[in-house]
């Protein structure tokens, strides 16, 4: 007794312990200094420049003038509307179809060469975008294209592409790269059923229509939803693509951005492109929001 005491009171077993159990937490902490870093300096500084410029002048002024204009003036109100409309119609598509090819990719051998081929093709077309993704469609279905000249040839007649410049071109363009994104956001969670999940249910006399409704879709909703949302972010973020397709006018949120970043910008307005960049940063921070709401009520469901 008197021997144990004595050796706790020099710094002994007990306290060493201790001391090496929080060198080794302090030792975690520091290995996330550089994760920390990167975020802070790629993420939170940006986020920071864009609102102080949203609500200042170019003298540094305080000023609501530059998101005021985000709700007066129509072009940035169409900018807004047009940007939404594409990226639920992509994230729609992309989620649907990409779950449909999640769900044949899983239901194959899991170590078999088609499931290997189909994730290693879309983790390269996931981030095939850009001038790139946009001259394939130009060199496909665009005015002097490979089918379109095909079709031309066959029929006499030269097929419509103006639809590729429009929203909706937009939205299939955008779901080339939205499909294998959802495979591979998607396809963990399917992987995570269990076969003793749905033999459990046979042997309660449920059918395939029960098992989905009351084990596999409260299983999956979450994750499908989250990867609805996640293709929504990514769509509504995208720049690049549209920019190369639409050369004329600023249809889109991005391209409005660019345009008030690069043409020239009247004495006083600018920030107004930040003021834009902020706006799509709040519409991204309710989106994640809303995710983190169907997160906590989907938990529910799976206890």
């Amino acid at each position: 007794m008197s021997s144990t005491t004595s050796t706790q009171q020099r710094g002994g077993p007990a306290t060493g312990g201790a001391a090496s159990s929080r060198a080794r937490h302090a030792g975690s902490y520091v290995g996330l200094l550089p994760f920390h870093g990167y975020v802070g300096l790629f993420l939170v500084v940006p986020t920071l420049i864009v609102a102080v410029g949203a609500f200042t002048t170019g003298d540094g002024s305080f000023t609501f003038d530059n998101v005021a204009k985000i709700f007066t003036r129509e072009d940035f109100q169409s900018a807004f509307e047009a940007s939404i409309e594409l990226a639920v119609l992509s994230a729609i598509a992309g989620a649907v179809f990409g779950g449909l090819l999640a769900w044949a990719v899983v239901r194959g051998n899991p170590n078999g060469v088609f499931r290997q081929l189909v994730i290693s093709a879309s983790g390269v077309l996931a981030q095939f975008g850009g001038v790139m993704l946009a001259f394939a469609f130009f060199a496909t279905v665009g005015g002097t294209g490979m089918i379109t000249l095909f079709i031309q040839g066959l029929t006499g007649a030269k097929p419509d592409v103006l639809w590729l410049y429009s929203l909706n071109g937009l939205a299939v363009v955008y779901t080339y790269f939205q499909i294998p994104l959802m495979l591979i956001v998607f396809l963990p969670s399917l992987d995570g059923l269990r076969q003793e999940w749905y033999d459990a249910s046979a042997s309660l006399g449920g059918g395939a229509w029960a098992f989905w409704r009351h084990v596999g879709g409260p299983i999956l909703a979450p994750s499908f939803l989250g990867a609805l949302l996640l293709l929504f972010t990514n769509a509504f973020s995208a720049y690049a693509t549209a920019a190369a397709i639409i050369s004329q006018g600023c249809t889109l949120v991005t391209l409005e951005i660019g345009c008030q970043m690069s043409s020239e910008v009247v004495l006083g307005q600018e920030n107004v492109g930040k003021a834009l960049a902020l706006g799509m940063i709040v519409i991204v921070s309710v989106v994640m929001a809303v995710y983190a709401l169907i997160q906590r009520r989907a938990s529910r469901w799976v206890r």
